[in-house]
């Protein structure tokens, strides 16, 4: 992995030295405080670190884009280890042959089965209101790792449809499979003689194999319609089916409709498929109303149905230029809470200085019969933008639970942006 990226980058920057560039990003680093209660009465302070560096490096059609972070432990005492994480490096060429767009590298890959990052390539062809992507590679080792996964026991591949020929709609079919072999690890076992022994405990790659549909259907001002459906191939039933309608014809009114059918996604030579489950269905109904440009109320009342039971949930809220108020409520057999919350931010000096606060009290109890538990959750912070391209984020949290008693936290953030265009060399 390391030399194949390391070729990549040679490749793509010596040929910059012939023609202009274009060069953009983001830096930033930040400090993350905590307090870890590792007893009942005994706690230990910790502080992470964290670095990001987005980079995009473009000439013409073609960009080399990269993400990456290192965090580390800078308090010396916290278990986990320092390391850094390589989301994304490849290489993307822009409408070559004015119908292609390939992408050859650590990338993103956006679907409703197996999204993620993975290492390979992705070929994407437009013509006329079609659009046809492909793409093939391996799954990311764990922790992002700057490495090569096993592509035999770990890959993922798969290609998508879509149209926009019929007015007002979209219509995307795909497919999805991805393969991916659990971690190897010892185990104590007794031998035929009950003596314990450490045994390697090895088990058999598990495979997801999905289909998708996609629909999404748009009238300006009057329907906005969404629906998604998957089918388990390997299992074969469907897995998910769920729409997302909302109604604009009345002035300042919207409404909106939610289903969801959701079977439990169980990996194929999975021990979990032997288990007796059962499917969830969601439905829920709301609308939100402007009362004039600067206030909106909304609310919705759901209702999840499980095999045996179901539970209800209302939702209320107040959205004004000066910040948001919302109130919660569930019931039945996922439990009964209570929570309301209050959020507000507002910029000053043209953007200079932009202060934040929120607070938050949940009371909750899993069952009529349990005792019921209080939670106080508060933040503040201030986001400073001394120039367009810098800005300083400090933020502090508390929160106060039976478990967590007075638990305060603190972060800060450094953000730089830059954009730098290179002339001819």
């Amino acid at each position: 992995m390391n030399k194949f990226i390391l070729s990549l980058c040679l490749i793509f920057i010596s040929g910059g030295f012939l023609c202009s560039q274009n060069i953009n990003g983001r830096f930033s680093s930040s400090v993350y405080s905590l307090e870890r209660f590792d007893t009942t009465n005994v706690s230990n302070n910790y502080l992470r670190a964290y670095e990001l560096l987005s980079l995009n490096i473009n000439q013409d059609n073609f960009s080399l884009r990269t993400y990456f972070d290192f965090e580390g432990d800078l308090s010396g005492d916290a278990k986990e280890v320092s390391r850094a994480r390589l989301y994304n490096l490849y290489l993307e060429g822009r409408s070559l042959f004015d119908i292609a767009t390939i992408k050859l590298g650590r990338q993103p890959i956006f679907n409703s089965i197996g999204g993620g990052v993975y290492d390979g390539a992705n070929l994407e062809l437009n013509v006329e209101g079609f659009r046809l992507s492909g793409y093939y590679g391996g799954d990311v080792p764990s922790y992002q790792k700057f490495a090569f996964n096993d592509w035999q026991n770990n890959f993922i591949t798969g290609g998508k449809l879509t149209t926009t020929a019929i007015d007002n709609f979209q219509i995307s079919l795909s497919y999805v499979n991805k393969n991916f072999k659990p971690q190897d690890y010892y185990a104590l076992r007794l031998d035929p003689e009950n003596n314990p022994i450490n045994v390697l405990i090895s088990h058999n790659s598990n495979q997801f194999s999905f289909g998708s549909a996609e629909v999404f259907y748009n009238l300006k001002n009057v329907v906005d319609i969404q629906a998604n459906y998957d089918y388990d191939f390997n299992f074969e039933k469907t897995s998910k089916f769920a729409l997302d309608a909302d109604y604009l014809r009345i002035d300042d009114l919207k409404l909106n409709l939610y289903y969801n059918y959701r079977d439990p996604r169980i990996n194929y030579n999975s021990i979990f498929s032997v288990f007796n489950y059962g499917n969830t269905q969601e439905i829920e109904v709301g609308g939100d109303y402007t009362l004039n440009k600067d206030i909106t109320l909304s609310g919705k009342i759901g209702d999840v149905v499980y095999q045996d039971d179901n539970s209800q949930r209302i939702t209320l809220g107040l959205s004004t230029i000066y910040g948001t108020l919302t109130y919660l409520k569930n019931l039945g057999y996922a439990g009964e809470m209570d929570a309301v919350s209050l959020y507000t931010a507002r910029s000053f000096l043209e953007g200079l200085l932009t202060p934040s606060a929120g607070i938050s009290y949940t009371s909750y109890k899993l069952s009529p019969d349990d005792p019921r538990n209080n939670l106080t959750s508060i933040l503040a912070g201030i986001n400073v933008r001394p120039y367009r391209a810098l800005s300083f984020d400090l933020q502090g949290q508390y929160m106060d639970n039976k478990i967590y008693r007075n638990d305060f936290r603190f972060f800060f953030k450094i953000n730089y942006w830059f954009n730098t265009n290179l002339g001819l060399m």
